[in-house]
Order: C-alpha cells, then structure tokens, then sequence
C-alpha cells in the first residue's frame, strides 16, 4: 500500500533577523501564501500541514483549505532547539513520511516537488533512510586558519576543488519514524538531490529576503 507523504511547513511567531517575514509583502503574495499554492499544485503530496503557533498562519492555512497544527509555545521559542523542534514536529503529524519544506525556500518549483518525490520513492529501495536537498559548494574554505579543501602549494582552479555539499533544508523527506529516532530531518545513510543556484536559494537575512524577492518578481515578469 503506498505511504502517506505529509508536507510540513513550519511557520512561528518573532523571527529573530527577518521580522514577520513569513507575512510580510514578497512580490504579489507573501512568502506562506506562495509556499502553500506551490504545494497545492503537488498532487503526490498527500497532505498539507502549517506548523504553527501564529493565528495570522492558522487563518491563512484555512483560507487555502490546508490543515495545520497549533505547536506549543515552547516549540516556537528561541530556547527551543532543532533537534527538539524536529522530534516534536515528528510526534505531532499523523503521516508515514514527513517532507519538511519552510517558506525560506521561496522559489523551489512545482516540477522540482513532483521530481524530488519520484527520485524519493526510488532511493528508499537503495537503502537510504532521508533524501535532503543540496548545493554544490565550490569555494575554497578555511578552518583555524588552515585550509578545508585544498592544498595551500597546488592551488586547484575552483571547477576542480572537491565536491562539498550544503543541506539547503528547502526539501527534505524522511519517516515519521526516522525522524523521531534521529531528532533530524537528515537520516543516518542520506541521499542528496543537488538544487540549481536559483531553488537553492534561503532567506535567513535581510538581504537573502530582497535578493529572493528581487529573483521571484524578475521569474514572474518572464525577464
């Protein structure tokens, strides 16, 4: 019998660097509203849920007919952690497999859902336990003063420097049951879907938030 996929958006109330900036105006919409109509737009995606301790979230989720999950306070907190606010975000949604996808990945396509799903229900018959989105790091990093991924006496160019990735967290998929073991939306034997610079892209400043709007308005005018 096919498993449940459940996608979850979490979405809480005072972010820290970023104000409001779930709610407040992105191009024509806002960055929860343009989440939930490119989800809506899955119909791999069994169901929907707004993770949340915010009424502004809840009326929206209701507006868009998706479900949510009213979190408690502490889940929504700054003394919560992510492993914390993971393991209960697993406890809490009735699903087999959890696809955590947040709203700071604004600009992940509709055809980049329905692929990261297909290549999902594929890798699990690999024996990986999550499937996470990534991208390709191609700069040349230094750790305590030394070097990361290169030789300071044969300088590579950048093209040829090894391959790192970085876990975007715009997709992940994982079960309900790895997740709660883990306390992660990364498994332990982890298969990576590498995103284009554009999907890849995360809102985490307020730079980040006018550079994705910026990229969103120039996708919507077809420039």
């Amino acid at each position: 019998m096919r498993k449940k996929i459940t996608a979850v958006v979490p979405i809480r109330v005072g972010s820290q660097r970023v104000k409001d900036k779930n709610f407040r105006p992105f191009g024509d919409t806002t960055l929860l509203k343009l989440k939930l109509e490119t989800l809506k737009q899955v119909d791999t995606i069994d169901d929907i849920v707004v993770n949340t301790n915010s009424d502004e979230a809840i009326e929206i989720s209701k507006e868009y007919g998706v479900s949510y999950f009213r979190r408690e306070e502490y889940y929504a907190s700054n003394e919560c952690t992510n492993t914390e606010h993971w393991e209960n975000l697993a406890f809490t949604t009735d699903t087999d497999y959890i696809m955590h996808t947040p709203c700071t990945a604004p600009l992940v396509k509709v055809e980049t859902y329905y692929d990261f799903i297909n290549r999902f229900n594929n890798c699990l018959d690999l024996g990986h336990d999550s499937y996470n989105s990534v991208s390709r790091v191609k700069e040349y990093l230094w750790l305590d003063n030394k070097p990361l991924n290169y030789d300071l006496d044969n300088v590579p160019n950048s093209q040829d420097l090894p391959e790192i990735y970085n876990l975007t967290f715009g997709i992940s998929i994982i079960s309900k049951e790895n997740m709660l073991k883990y306390k992660n939306v990364v498994g332990k034997n982890p298969l990576f879907y590498v995103m284009d610079d554009l999907e890849s892209v995360d809102i985490d400043t307020p730079i980040d938030f006018d550079f994705a709007e910026f990229l969103y308005k120039r996708l919507n005018n077809g420039h």
